[in-house]
């Protein structure tokens, strides 16, 4: 039986709390976005929700959510995302590539090959100064990207220095990177692969290989990829296109991902994607599992190579929302381990969020031919959520 002190302690105690609650304790969240279109492929959602954040992480998804006292963002008429992973990009190679792409929504990136172990230091900077998570994949030619094609030599790729490095910068290299087309290699393709392999081996990390204008048979490169590992550029045009001139995919190509083999877009600015070649590869039923960007400062402006504008392209040639918007976030969350528990808006998941506006209207459209078509509608950047904070998109 408690003393009359501890009764009135006690009768205090619950007066506070009950004050606490009458006038508003802590919201239990931080940050609730309303009213936006949520496209989550991961978890099968694809409706008008309420999205709640607190403490970095995703807490509900909901018809209706009561944010109390929490920060709200309106994103009626928005598609709300799960945080978008651009898988090639070369954000790491610019001061404030990061931040750039951040700003169109991008809250996780590889950097894919712009430095080799000469100077990779100089990349691995940018990386970990950035404000999203980033990843490289070191280049297996030791000087990293020349205009005059780093594999024509090949001692470029020197095996040695390549695994050290990583095992040096384990924490950011996720992998090797080797462009095989014949102005970057000539007829050093397969060899330069070989080492790649030979260089990701006691690691286990994937080699991401560029295709496309190739000297030797796509057969050869496609037989030495193994599960894990992946191929960019798969709109690249003749010669050594993964289709045929009767618009059948190759025998090699579909060995490849039947192993386990991931096909990115890369769309790039140079001899990667082109309109004819892309109509012939979708046709067939090959659609790409990531959708990426190839990204320089150059090219946002030169031909507006972000990654919505990217994923507008092949909504274009005839995929829905719900799957570009599955390239970009889920499945790229798959094919980096750094990534593999992002790409999603489950309850428990990182609280990166992407918001996009789909807008209708006239939008010309270039190819890397300069090459115009016009689509219809378009998706834009409206806002990002990173690691639980509201950022929201730059006038």
């Amino acid at each position: 039986m408690m003393n009359r002190r501890e009764l009135l302690t006690t009768t205090a105690a619950f007066g506070l709390l009950a004050a606490g609650r009458a006038f508003g304790a802590a919201a239990p969240y931080d940050l609730v976005i309303k009213g936006g279109y949520v496209i989550d492929p991961a978890s099968g959602v694809n409706a008008v929700r309420d999205v709640a954040v607190a403490g970095g992480k995703i807490a509900a998804v909901a018809a209706t959510i009561e944010a109390g006292g929490a920060q709200t963002v309106n994103a009626a008429g928005k598609y709300v995302i799960p945080g978008m992973i651009d898988i090639h990009s070369h954000a790491g190679d610019t001061q404030g590539g990061p931040a750039m792409n951040l700003e169109d929504g991008i809250t996780g990136y590889v950097d894919a090959g712009s430095r080799g172990a000469d100077k990779i230091d100089d990349v691995i900077a940018v990386v970990k100064s950035g404000p999203q998570l980033g990843r490289i994949l070191i280049n297996i030619a030791r000087t990293g990207l020349l205009p005059g094609g780093e594999l024509q030599d090949i001692n470029n790729a020197d095996v040695a220095l390549a695994r050290d490095t990583i095992a040096k910068h384990r924490d950011v290299i996720a992998g090797i990177k080797a462009r095989l087309s014949k102005n970057v290699a000539g007829n050093n393709d397969v060899e330069a692969l070989r080492r790649a392999k030979e260089a990701a081996a006691p690691s286990g990390v994937p080699v991401m290989i560029h295709i496309g204008q190739s000297l030797s048979p796509l057969s050869q490169v496609m037989a030495l990829m193994k599960k894990g590992d992946i191929v960019t550029h798969l709109f690249a045009p003749p010669p050594e296109a993964i289709v045929d001139d009767a618009g059948k995919i190759l025998p090699s190509v579909i060995e490849a991902q039947q192993r386990g083999v991931w096909f990115d877009m890369g769309h790039g600015r140079g001899g990667h994607f082109r309109w004819d070649t892309t109509e012939k590869i979708l046709a067939a039923g090959f659609l790409p599992d990531t959708l990426s960007t190839d990204w320089t400062p150059q090219g946002r402006v030169a031909q507006f190579v972000d990654l919505p504008t990217v994923m507008s392209k092949l909504m274009y040639l005839g995929m829905s929302l719900e799957q570009v918007v599955a390239c970009v976030t889920c499945n790229a969350a798959r094919v980096f381990e750094a990534f593999r528990e992002k790409g999603s808006l489950k309850v428990g998941s990182p609280a990166d969020i992407s918001l996009l506006e789909l807008r209708g209207g006239g939008f010309d459209f270039l190819d890397n031919y300069n090459e115009k078509r016009t689509g219809k509608q378009k998706l834009f950047p409206a806002g990002t959520v990173l690691a639980g904070k509201w950022i929201p998109r730059p006038a």
